[in-house]
């Protein structure tokens, strides 16, 4: 062989060497990575605990209080309606808590077998320590502003045990989005409720996790529009009840009937008024409609009939 043929050979074995372009999730996962090392939060020193709490504020924007508007919201002094606000604050932290710990078990699950040298995995891990923080995070609110958290209830505190062996693909990125997205929509609504009338506890919290969750819902999404590309019909069908159930979830956590006795109501009452609040039932879809365009937007048939049934129970449209 030529010294020329020789070269030839060698510079097409070293070419053949030449890493590979990188798969668009990697791609991804690597700009989440580097955001994610950019800004982050340390809630332990991020957050002022010892600042004492101002008896006057609100703990969630009155407007968002799932009673606003009805005759017994009328009927209630601004005691009355902070100590509300301090209930359904704890409920939604609470639900939050339970939603992430499902959420990190699902990860965990999509790490085992999967190359921990990926982006794709390291985010993965990534977005665990951060679920963990934020669970940490809330877990010390409910406690520091002076309430208890709530139990989901029997039926979906087990469901929740059954969620990680069930959602794969498809089913567990709309599952994930769904709670990823409606809570980002609340908490966005509370930090424009004003900073005035808000606990800076709560304000700092909301800053924190929604800062860190839109990394979470831009993996999410990719990962989603990802499998779906190649997700069969049994495995569509399926994202398509996932997404109806987790509506029904949020509609039916979020409106606890536990949280009106706590605050001292008449929860029977409370709880009725409440289920049937246009005003509530409008925030709901408020709370949806950016998930909702989604899935539309990028041809995600999650909502056609008679899946479609199970969003307009829990008041999502």
């Amino acid at each position: 062989m030529s010294t020329v043929d020789r070269t030839r050979q060698a510079s097409k074995a070293g070419e053949s060497r030449k890493p590979k372009e990188p798969k668009p999730r990697e791609q991804v996962a690597e700009r989440l990575l580097k955001s994610s090392a950019g800004l982050w939060y340390d809630p332990e020193l991020d957050l002022d605990w010892a600042a004492p709490l101002d008896e006057d504020k609100f703990f969630i924007p009155p407007e968002l209080i799932t009673l606003y508007g009805t005759p017994l919201w009328d009927s209630l002094s601004r005691a009355q309606r902070i100590e509300l606000s301090r209930q359904e604050l704890a409920n939604t932290l609470s639900v939050g808590i339970w939603f992430e710990n499902v959420l990190m078990e699902l990860l965990v699950r999509l790490n085992y077998r999967k190359d921990p040298t990926s982006n794709h995995v390291q985010y993965a891990y990534t977005e665990l320590a951060d679920e963990c923080r934020h669970s940490t995070m809330f877990g010390k609110v409910i406690d520091r502003i002076g309430a208890r958290p709530y139990s989901p209830g029997f039926f979906w505190f087990n469901l929740g045990k059954v969620f990680p062996f069930l959602l794969r693909g498809s089913p567990m990125w709309v599952a994930a989005l769904m709670g990823e997205e409606v809570f980002d929509v609340l908490q966005r609504d509370i930090l424009r409720g004003g900073a005035e009338e808000l606990q800076p506890l709560v304000h700092g919290v909301m800053r924190i996790h929604v800062t860190e969750e839109a990394r979470h819902m831009r993996f999410a999404r990719e990962a989603l529009m990802r499998r779906q590309r190649k997700a069969g019909f049994v495995e569509k069908q399926f994202a398509k009840f996932i997404g109806g159930a987790a509506a029904v979830v949020l509609g039916t956590l979020l409106n606890n009937k536990e949280m009106y006795a706590r605050a001292g109501l008449d929860a029977e009452q409370a709880h009725r008024q409440a289920k049937r609040n246009p005003h509530a039932h409008a925030q709901f879809r408020h709370g949806a409609a950016r998930i909702v365009s989604f899935f539309s937007e990028k041809g995600v048939d999650v909502m056609g009939f008679p899946y479609s049934l199970l969003w307009r129970y829990a008041k999502l449209l």
